[in-house]
């Protein structure tokens, strides 16, 4: 009986395919972030930095006026993720159930196709749109709604909120759409010969089942508010400040350190939100049932 190599060549040429694309992973995205994080606890001398152990970055975060960019970065990014599943969540219920198949695709990729223009160009749309010379506050005024243009519609809280959620809402509407498009029909079905309404089938089927749509969608909205820079800084003004105008504004007077500690901050709560909903909700379950109706 002849032994078997102990490195055949079909598992060596596996190992390389597959090490490949974790190997990529770690140089591109972990390595940064490992550097990132180990930046963060360094000490800035005068235009430089220096090796250092200290948590000088991070008390400087949590204090004063940062933290309370931290906290409205929170709170926009959290009512915004609101708003957005608001708006998405019925528009990917309409593709799942009202739309015939073949229509299902083109209506889909209309979503995608504002994702092919930069969106700082968008946001620079929307800033020529809401501006007190504008079209909008024009036509409010041809039409006599108003007097005179409404101050109000840019460097606002509105503006800086319409400009996320026309910037991550049409992202949100496919993990939504994916899950909704998971749910096995003959649950709807028993539920309706069961005598329930359509109100108690969407709460208590459709819903639940949909959830680990719902909540990916959540954290790509929330990941993508949270740290904004452009919207905030073009819609919102140079006073609008949220985590990602406080980065910059750390990396224009070169404190790095400091830069580094609230993008650190910032990555550990995108990854906390990321392991809850691993740990939570079975992503292979959904995307099994997705490949056997396909």
């Amino acid at each position: 009986m002849t032994k078997r190599p102990l490195f055949g060549g079909d598992a060596l040429v596996r190992a390389m395919i597959l090490g490949l694309p974790f190997a990529v992973i770690l140089i591109l995205i972990v390595g940064p972030l490992v550097l990132t994080f180990v930046i963060s606890f360094w000490q800035k001398t005068g235009f430089t930095m220096r090796p250092d152990l200290t948590l000088d970055n991070y008390a400087a975060f949590f204090s004063g006026v940062r933290l309370e960019v931290l906290l409205r970065s929170l709170w926009v990014a959290f009512s915004a993720t609101i708003l957005m599943i608001v708006i998405a969540y019925p528009i990917a219920y309409l593709i799942t159930t009202r739309l015939r198949e073949v229509l299902v695709r083109p209506v889909l990729f209309l979503f995608a196709v504002p994702f092919l223009v930069n969106y700082v160009v968008r946001t620079f749309a929307w800033s020529d749109l809401l501006s007190r010379t504008g079209p909008i506050n024009s036509a409010l005024i041809a039409f006599g709604i108003t007097e005179r243009p409404l101050d109000w519609l840019l460097f606002s809280d509105f503006a800086v909120y319409l400009g996320l959620i026309t910037a991550y809402m049409p992202f949100m509407v496919f993990p939504i759409w994916l899950s909704l498009s998971g749910i096995d029909r003959r649950l709807v079905e028993a539920s309706w010969l069961l005598g329930e309404g359509p109100f108690t089938t969407f709460r208590r089927v459709i819903l639940p089942l949909s959830l680990p749509g719902v909540i990916a969608a959540a954290i790509f909205g929330f990941v993508g508010a949270f740290g904004e820079v452009a919207v905030s800084l073009i819609l919102g003004g140079t006073g609008y400040q949220l985590l990602g105008n406080a980065i910059q504004s750390a990396l224009s007077v070169l404190n790095y350190p400091l830069a580094a500690a609230i993008s650190s901050v910032s990555t550990l709560l995108m990854l906390a939100l990321i392991v809850a909903w691993y740990q939570f909700f079975d992503l292979r379950l959904m995307l099994g049932k997705i490949m056997m109706r396909a």
